[in-house]
């Protein structure tokens, strides 16, 4: 348990850094609305991007994408809702999925773009 506690934030920190690299500005990490986190809320000049972020070491059975079910999705639809009518965002909204794997030689990013979207 005490590896997994360490290792989000690790990821959280990669995945923050490589999208500022990308030309992404980070509004806010570890977003809160009630319950529900944001990991990584970052904008570029056409979107807002609400970034779930998933990190797993080298070896891992299931793709860490996958780690994000329909339920979750929901819970960060809603939140990332109450963002857009806090700051009044007028931007696209983009809901993303960032997986960090970590490894004995570094570590391996991939981000999904439009992961899955708000239904009505």
């Amino acid at each position: 348990m005490s590896d997994r506690k360490g290792l989000g934030p690790i990821g959280e920190e990669l995945a923050a850094s490589w999208l500022e690299g990308k030309g992404y500005s980070i509004r806010h990490r570890n977003w809160h609305s009630g319950r529900t986190e944001i990991d990584i809320i970052a904008e570029n000049s056409t979107f807002i991007v609400f970034a779930e972020v998933k990190t797993r070491f080298e070896g891992y059975q299931v793709h860490p994408s996958e780690a994000v079910n329909v339920p979750k999705q929901r819970r960060i639809i809603f939140a990332a809702s109450n963002y857009i009518d806090t700051y009044g965002i007028t931007k696209e909204a983009r809901f993303d999925i960032i997986s960090v794997i970590i490894g004995e030689n570094g570590h391996e990013i991939d981000q999904i773009e439009g992961a899955y979207y708000p239904t009505m």
